[in-house]
């Protein structure tokens, strides 16, 4: 098994910056890793994804041009920058790994096998 773990989250004003890490617990092959996030009282969407071995990567049409994910292979982390952040930002993040791509999809369905706990991300207005 493998623990993904979620750092960077906290309070930020409305324009500006938060950059989540998501480090595991071990080095694994991946097919592709992602950020999700769930807001109160609403359904769990998927926010970013990039694919581990050609770093592709697949952005949310809400996030697209402020957010920008990444990996760094030696650090076996992935990242979430996220700029211009408005109040609808709001929700709980959560990283997640897909092993092997049979249910490779960048969609609020988009099956993966391991999560993180989450870190709690709140833009005040």
């Amino acid at each position: 098994q493998v623990q993904l773990v979620e750092s960077g989250g906290g309070l930020v004003q409305a324009g500006g910056s938060l950059r989540l890490s998501c480090v595991a617990s071990r080095p694994f092959s991946r097919y592709a890793m992602g950020w999700f996030r769930q807001a109160p009282g609403k359904e769990r969407e998927f926010v970013a994804a990039i694919r581990w071995t050609n770093g592709n990567t697949y952005y949310a049409d809400s996030v697209k041009g402020r957010f920008t994910i990444s990996r760094d292979y030696a650090k076996n982390t992935v990242y979430l920058q996220m700029n211009s952040l408005k109040p609808e930002d709001t929700a709980v993040y959560y990283c997640a790994a897909d092993l092997d791509g049979s249910s490779w999809g960048p969609t609020d369905n988009y099956a993966m096998d391991y999560w993180g706990k989450g870190a709690l991300v709140t833009v005040s207005s």
